[in-house]
Order: structure tokens, then sequence, then C-alpha cells
């Protein structure tokens, strides 16, 4: 069993991205600027924002923060999406979810302009991604693809299971397994709380990708010998054997299912660093104007 760490290929990338930006800075091309906007007081969403301004220093980007309480309103928040669409300055930016429950996402998402679409949610960006064509990829399966390429791990042709159909995860990376591209050329099967006899699908697979927020959900008896398994989820409960006080716990049962599998991801540790680093990925596109002019 080797474990696929995502600190240390995330760091290599960001060590990637702070020499490109060095050049790009010398030649006379102007730094990377990421925005981030954060409503309310979300705990998780505070500690994901300041992960990422601080990798933002880490590669050479300018990065701003534009923080509102929750008692924002719709309109107010849309336009503050509209003024950074129209700031010359910011090549990308990203609101972080969740919204307060007044407030459409979708709505929301709808109105980041494509060009500084850095989170890959657009519809633009998730119509692109279907038919194969460059875009910015949602940053956790651009993460989880970039960390198969780094691993040399064979996707073509292998049977693929996802578990989970979120539009932040399953659905997309589903459909990233599935392109004809490397990492990629994939059979896919995308499951969810409504598949039956998951457990038969799951061990078929050579390649299981879960995602559900459920912590241990996937136990050994659901996997075969030799399966890349990639967690990706994350469940924090408290604990008296850390200092913070709190422990992370994937969607696999490490313990039981590690020994089975070829290649896993830890948690934390796994998939969480890859998506910041990803996200710096495309922030630099943006900035390098790769895909729009």
């Amino acid at each position: 069993m080797q474990l696929l760490d995502g600190r240390l290929t995330s760091a290599t990338i960001k060590e990637e991205i702070a020499n490109e930006v060095e050049q790009l800075v010398k030649s006379g091309g102007k730094v990377p600027h990421l925005a981030a906007v954060l409503i309310g007081d979300d705990g998780a969403s505070e500690t994901y924002v300041n992960a990422k301004i601080k990798a933002c220093e880490r590669v050479g980007f300018k990065s701003s923060l534009v923080r509102r309480d929750s008692s924002i309103t719709e309109e107010e928040l849309l336009q503050i999406v509209q003024d950074l669409n129209d700031d010359d300055d910011i090549d990308g930016f990203i609101v972080q979810s969740p919204l307060p429950d007044h407030i459409s996402e979708l709505k929301i998402t709808e109105t980041i302009d494509p060009k500084k679409d850095v989170d890959g949610f657009h519809p633009t960006s998730v119509g692109k991604m279907a038919l194969n064509l460059p875009t910015y990829l949602p940053a956790t399966p651009y993460g989880i693809i970039e960390l198969l390429k780094r691993y040399n791990i064979e996707t073509s042709g292998k049977h693929c299971v996802v578990v989970g159909r979120s539009h932040i995860v399953g659905s997309p990376v589903s459909i990233l397994m599935a392109r004809n591209s490397n990492p990629g050329n994939a059979t896919v099967t995308l499951t969810h709380s409504r598949t039956q006899n998951l457990s038969e699908i799951t061990k078929t697979a050579d390649i299981l990708i879960v995602a559900l927020g459920k912590k241990g959900f996937i136990t050994a008896d659901m996997v075969k010998e030799g399966v890349v398994i990639i967690d990706v989820g994350i469940t924090r409960l408290p604990s008296d054997k850390t200092k913070s006080g709190w422990k992370l716990w994937g969607d696999v049962d490490f313990e039981s299912v590690s020994p089975k599998a070829s290649y896993i991801t830890p948690v934390p540790g796994g998939v969480g660093p890859m998506t910041i680093a990803m996200l710096l990925t495309n922030t630099l596109s943006a900035a390098k104007k790769e895909f729009y002019q």
C-alpha cells in the first residue's frame, strides 16, 4: 500500500507556480490576483479561506478578502460579484460556500464572469469541461486527477466507481475520469444514496472515489484487493487525543481498508491540500489568459 500524499504533491505544485510567477513578473507580466468573498462566520469556511490566502502569499500572488456578515442581502452580494467582475486587477475570485439560506448560490455562481470563475462552477465552465474543451476545472476534482497523474496511476480502461454525486466533487470527477484524456478513459459508475447493492458495485472498482461526508462509510468488505482509493470526505469530530480537541475522519475506514489498497489518500493530507493547489493553478491560468482573451 502506498499513500497518495497530497501535502507533498501540493507543495511541489506550489513551488512550480512560484517559479512561474517569478518568470512572469520578470518578463513584465502582472502579478496574479485572487480574491475571496466570505459571508458570515462559518468555522470551516474561515479555515479554508485563510489557507487560500496563505497559499497565495507562498506562490507570490496578490490576494484580497471581501468579508460581510450573514445579514447581507442577495442584491448586495450580487453587486460585490459584479464589482469583482469589473475590476481589471483581479484575475479570478471565489465566493466561499455555504451561503446564508436567503441567498441563491446558483444565482451568485451564474453572475460570476466565466473568465474569472477559478472555482470552475459556472455553467459555462461545466459545459466546457463536459465537452473536453480547455477551461477552469473545479478544484477538488482537478486535484484528484492531478494526484492520479503525478503518481502515474493507470486509469485507461479501468473501472472507476464514484460514491456521491454532488456538483462540487462527484458529478464533475465522473465526467473527468470518463473523458478521452490522461488521466481519464475509465469506465465510470456514478453511485449515490438511491443506488441499490452499493457494496456489490464498489467491490468491482479498480479506482474508488468517495465523496459523501459520512465517517468510515466504506469498509474492507466493500473493496477488492489492489484498489486505488481517493477519500474526499472530511468529518470533524471532537477528540480527546488531539491538541485541538478535534479529529478529521474520512469516508473510508482507513485502518481496515488500507491493507487491501494499492494506493490510498490519507485524511487529512490527501485531497484537501490538492484542492488549494489547483485553485492556484486555475488563477495562474486566468492571469495568463489561457482560456479567455
